[in-house]
């Protein structure tokens, strides 16, 4: 019965029930959980914060960032319950303001996707090649993680090319094992450790910054570490064709897996911290976490629960992968993008959208292989590879994030959005100031992420822009026809779409 309602609602929007509606409401949430990853965002990043911000990054600048977050998870639930279908941000940009809004938002999505998947398979390739190499006797550089990236992105295509059952299955065992490995981590630095902890006030320690920038500066750029872990979150509205009762359960998903992670990752990042004994060796250390927990731990033991986290990364980095293949096949099928109609194929065998998965692998890869490449040519630069791939996908992702809220407000004060265009997660009469929160906290930290250091990740997106500037001038003004279009699309052809997928 429930399938039957959520067929007919994807319908009203012009779309066929074309991808396996298979997953439950844990598995929704639990996908955006594993993306958001406490274990891979605030662990590979921690180096980061710990240079800029100090210990005091971890007790206020992670809490600072996480319920910005929330206020704006909890505007762009407000639209997925409103708007339920794949192309989520860009379709509600499109139905909000226009058609080029939606152009706009969806290629911006998909750099902020490229990015976050290249940051995430990055930061396992990164931890592993740094666990291997002493216990292989090789040396780690900038070609061996990359070596290994290529890998780790590979049987993240294949896995989601099988099928969703497997990837949403093993989303699901990803949500209990990340919960898991920090519960080890934690019981282990408690209590295991081989010295006691720092008092509690170390968390709250401001004025101790490690870089050449003055601390209030410092403290901005550091928090990198809490704002890219905070991303990725919007995978349970391009999963929504893919979730039963999605109305309720996206929307749920979208936010509770920020709310839990800000929590988890406060306590896991607490322990940690409290374990640093010498701030300053940490921050020396070729990677800060490592070295902190095999100090904390030992070398043995300590590596155990590193190669934990590594897998935790991994899981994350598949369930990017199943969210940014949904955003390019959802923008596909509008026609949105060069090749769409080989982009939005769907496989007969597996239900999965097969082309888009790999696309999504190539285009991540090419941007760390970019970044390589760059490198090579200029070997004395500071910033790190990750801090460039994340920074990318920070602005990226958070201003296609913002577009659609702040296009929700003008349609509101034009009254072409009312409150019977709410689904039945809504916010009420706090939709509002908080959808303004959440615009000013994304101009901020829009800036942040790429001031220097950091300020190739501002160039890359700047390039990226014009040549979004340029396709569109030459060709998509004139000749997208955005998601409107799919609602004339008559019954038969809905029929038609789905018996051809035996749906």
């Amino acid at each position: 019965m429930q399938l039957s309602e959520d067929k007919k609602l994807l319908h009203r929007f012009g779309y066929a029930q074309e991808l396996l509606r298979d997953m439950g409401g844990f598995s929704n949430f639990a996908i955006s959980f594993s993306i958001i990853s406490i274990l891979t965002g605030a662990v590979s990043l921690y180096g980061h914060g710990l240079t800029y911000g100090g210990t005091g990054m971890m007790g206020f600048g992670w809490p600072l960032v996480a319920l910005f977050c929330m206020l704006v998870a909890a505007s762009m639930a407000e639209l997925a319950s409103a708007i339920p279908t794949a192309g989520a941000l860009y379709h509600w940009a499109s139905l909000l303001g226009s058609k080029r809004w939606g152009w706009y938002t969806a290629w911006i999505n998909l750099i902020g996707q490229i990015g976050i998947v290249a940051g995430i398979d990055y930061s396992v390739a990164l931890f592993a090649d740094g666990l291997l190499s002493p216990v292989l006797g090789y040396q780690m550089t900038e070609t061996s993680t990359l070596i290994l990236f290529a890998l780790v992105l590979l049987s993240h295509g294949i896995l989601n090319h099988v099928g969703i059952r497997i990837v949403a299955r093993l989303n699901d065992f990803s949500a209990w094992y990340h919960i898991a490995v920090v519960l080890i981590l934690v019981v282990s630095l408690a209590f295991l450790g081989n010295r006691p902890l720092q008092p509690i006030d170390t968390l709250f320690r401001l004025g101790e910054t490690f870089s050449d920038k003055p601390y209030w500066l410092a403290f901005l750029i550091g928090l990198l570490q809490a704002q890219w872990t905070f991303t990725g979150y919007d995978a349970s509205a391009h999963t929504i064709e893919e979730t039963i009762n999605p109305r309720v359960r996206a929307p749920w998903g979208i936010f509770s897996s920020v709310a839990f992670s800000f929590v988890a990752g406060m306590v896991m990042l607490a322990f940690v911290t409290l374990s640093v004994h010498d701030v300053k060796a940490a921050v020396s250390a070729e990677n800060p976490f490592i070295y902190v927990i095999s100090q904390a731990l030992g070398t043995t033991f300590g590596q155990t629960i590193l190669w934990l986290i590594v897998l935790a990364m991994w899981f994350c980095g598949l369930s990017s992968i199943t969210s940014f293949s949904r955003m390019v096949y959802a923008f596909a099928r509008d026609n949105g993008m060069p090749r769409s109609d080989w982009f939005a194929r769907i496989s007969k065998r597996y239900r999965t959208p097969v082309p888009a998965i790999w696309l999504s692998v190539i285009l991540s890869f090419i941007l760390a292989l970019v970044d390589y490449f760059i490198k090579m040519a200029n070997p004395n630069t500071t910033y790190t590879t990750l801090a460039f791939l994340t920074g990318v996908s920070v602005v990226g992702l958070y201003v296609s994030y913002g577009i659609p809220i702040w296009l929700r407000l003008a349609a509101e004060s034009k009254g072409r959005f009312t409150p019977r265009h709410l689904g039945p997660w809504n916010l009420g009469k706090w939709g509002k100031p908080i959808a303004v929160a959440a615009l000013m906290w994304i101009v901020l930290i829009s800036v942040v992420m790429v001031i220097p250091p950091n300020q190739n990740a501002g160039i890359a997106l700047v390039a990226m822009m014009l040549i979004l500037l340029v396709m569109d001038l030459a060709y998509y003004r004139d000749h997208f026809p955005g998601p409107q279009a799919a609602l004339r699309v008559s019954a038969e052809e809905l029929a038609r779409r789905e018996a051809e997928l035996g749906g």
